[in-house]
């Protein structure tokens, strides 16, 4: 069902709203709550809706956010349903306001996850006596985002495939198309042509790509000595027209050791030195959180001075959590075919995997 939200002259003000709940001990916690949710979101961006009062069975607030990295420019509203017995012993309940994230229409499947924010296995987990709006808006921030990055990744994709069943006809324009993108490439990342070549002695391992309901997962790992080398060998594969034309090229988490420091930054951004015991950078491209999930992963195998780079092929079915598992398995595969993990305990071959391929 969709809502349509009162005109501002018809909203009672917030802050005085939340001055008449402070002064009830039972509404206090509700209070206090908003004016924390005020603070993080700025003062226009909730706004009481006409049912609300002190009195009232249950109080409705509208909430204005706007979409997690990398998708920030694109805002939506969320309505946020305080029954009377929250949060003693009842949760709220969201519901998404907006018909159009973006340029795409909202379908059935987000707006349901909304809804069941706090009955889902996968939503927040509600504990009485204790406030969880904000948590519950961090989480449809992050369904949003990740909803939005299919539909655009799966509009990227159509054009891709209209594209191609142009066939010849425009085939002059489309390579030069692809030399002008490869060339912005290059030239945002402040390289020259000859450097976005491998250099001699790096080495690319490329594992075999894991399939599920159409979309591919390719992992490729690569040694290296120096930070300096991340960038060439990202370039090296952005320029590469099989890679860009995935729907996230090139996700990707990498960790330097030299000497006693560990090395990490995002080219071309300055790169920095951190102690030993500090994180690995990333980068999602797009893949919100997948960056991070691939950094965990080099931490978690205790794999130095490697740079491993995930890319992913859209299939125009979404996967939902299970794209962070194929991730994963697809770095480790890449990590596993360049000799960077320990030999499994019982392998007495020393062999690893075969099927797999070097680049």
């Amino acid at each position: 069902m969709t809502l349509t939200p009162p005109e501002d002259g018809m909203r009672p003000d917030l802050n005085e709203f939340i001055a008449e709940l402070s002064v009830d001990p039972e509404r206090e916690p509700i209070a206090s709550e908003l004016g924390v949710l005020q603070s993080i979101y700025g003062d226009e961006a909730i706004r009481l809706w006409p049912t609300s009062g002190t009195n009232a069975p249950s109080i409705r607030y509208d909430v204005a956010l706007s979409l997690s990295a990398p998708f920030e420019d694109v805002s939506f509203s969320v309505l946020v349903s305080l029954p009377s017995s929250y949060p003693s012993t009842s949760p709220p309940q969201l519901q998404l306001l907006s018909r159009y994230i973006g340029a795409f229409g909202v379908d059935s499947t987000l707006f349901g996850a909304i809804l069941r924010t706090y009955i889902s296995s996968e939503g927040i987990e509600y504990i009485n006596d204790s406030v969880c709006v904000f948590d519950g808006l961090e989480w449809a921030k992050e369904r949003c985002a990740e909803w939005y990055g299919e539909k655009k990744s799966e509009k990227a994709a159509g054009e891709l495939i209209r594209e191609d069943e142009k066939g010849g006809i425009d085939g002059d324009v489309e390579e030069d198309k692809s030399k002008h993108q490869i060339a912005e490439l290059e030239t945002s990342l402040s390289i020259s042509d000859d450097v976005s070549k491998l250099p001699q002695g790096l080495e690319i391992f490329e594992a075999e790509p894991i399939t599920d309901r159409k979309s591919s997962f390719v992992g490729r790992a690569c040694r290296i000595s120096d930070p300096s080398q991340v960038p060439v060998i990202l370039a090296h594969l952005s320029s590469d027209r099989r890679i860009s034309r995935a729907a996230h090229p090139i996700i990707n988490a990498w960790r330097c050791q030299v000497g006693n420091v560990l090395h990490q930054g995002k080219y071309p951004r300055l790169f920095f030195e951190v102690k030993i015991n500090s994180s690995v950078d990333n980068d999602d491209d797009g893949e919100n959180a997948a960056g991070g999930r691939l950094a965990h992963l080099l931490q978690i195998l205790e794999v130095n001075n490697v740079l491993v780079i995930v890319s992913r092929y859209w299939g125009g079915i979404p996967l939902g959590p299970d794209r962070f598992k194929h991730i994963n398995q697809a770095a480790r595969n890449a990590l596993d075919l360049g000799g960077f993990l320990e030999v499994p305990e019982g392998n007495s071959s020393g062999k690893r995997h075969t099927g797999r391929k070097k680049r």
